[in-house]
């Protein structure tokens, strides 16, 4: 009779194998990464926006040129995300970075270059389940 938990090869399971490690996310993503990200994500939905992959990576690429004082644009965001082996299209981070202007979460400047607005700073900066933080 066929049983779907052991293994096909004709080896034998392990019986003391522990499934004590915590939950996949645990194992493969970085603490510091998931709190960053759960931060984007409190962001986003303030301004009453989905999370999507591509909206976290573009945000984050604009928290880390504002880190070191650099500025970005549609080019520089797209060779961000190429350097972190993100293969998403020009065309992609372009429309991105639009909706995210027009929806008020960055602000696109005279030389090209984007930034988050100030209001998304400061939801960034404030207690994550704070109602203040919620757009009106």
């Amino acid at each position: 009779m066929y049983n779907s938990q052991l293994p096909t090869d004709g080896s034998r399971a392990s019986k003391n194998v522990s499934m004590s490690h915590g939950t996949d996310a645990e194992l493969f993503e970085p603490k510091a990464e998931r709190h960053g990200n759960e931060r984007i994500r409190i962001l986003l939905k303030s301004f009453g926006l989905r999370t999507s992959l591509i909206r976290l990576k573009v945000i984050d690429a604009l928290l880390s040129a504002a880190d070191s004082e650099r500025k970005l644009g549609v080019r520089g965001v797209h060779t961000h995300l190429l350097d972190l082996d993100i293969p998403l299209s020009f065309l992609s981070v372009r429309e991105v970075l639009k909706r995210l202007c027009s929806e008020g979460v960055i602000t696109l400047h005279p030389d090209k270059s984007y930034s988050l607005h100030p209001q998304a700073i400061a939801i960034l900066h404030s207690e994550p389940a704070s109602d203040a933080s919620l757009k009106a």
